[in-house]
């Protein structure tokens, strides 16, 4: 069990990506897409990417350290874990922001701010 908790946390990392995706998405019409949206739907979708990026190192190398030392001492796995929620933290705070700069994108859109 506690050599699965690594990857678990890795793929959820991954499903953050594709909640921006698919948030980013749906706010995308056809007629009226403003540049000024469609440039703070880039910095959403990098924010996301970016933070979970570093979210993935960090859990990766947090795992492999916390693994090795788990072999050696049982009593390490809460410290391992609170670690790794930590780590994971990372990527909550990119999941974030992305939610806020697609609000702005949307009341962009809606504004009609940047349309050419």
């Amino acid at each position: 069990y506690q050599r699965r908790v690594h990857g678990v946390m890795a793929g959820i990392l991954g499903i953050y990506g594709l909640i921006v995706a698919v948030i980013i998405s749906s706010g995308i019409t056809a007629g009226s897409y403003p540049n000024f949206a469609g440039y703070i739907h880039f910095g959403a979708g990098l924010s996301a990417g970016m933070a979970s990026l570093a979210a993935g190192l960090a859990i990766g190398i947090v795992g492999d350290s916390s693994v090795r030392a788990y072999g050696k001492q049982d009593r390490i796995f809460v410290a391992m874990i609170l670690m790794l929620i930590f780590a994971e933290a990372l990527g909550l705070y990119g999941l974030i922001v992305a939610l806020l700069m697609n609000g702005v994108a949307q009341n962009a859109t809606k504004v009609g701010c940047g349309s050419e």
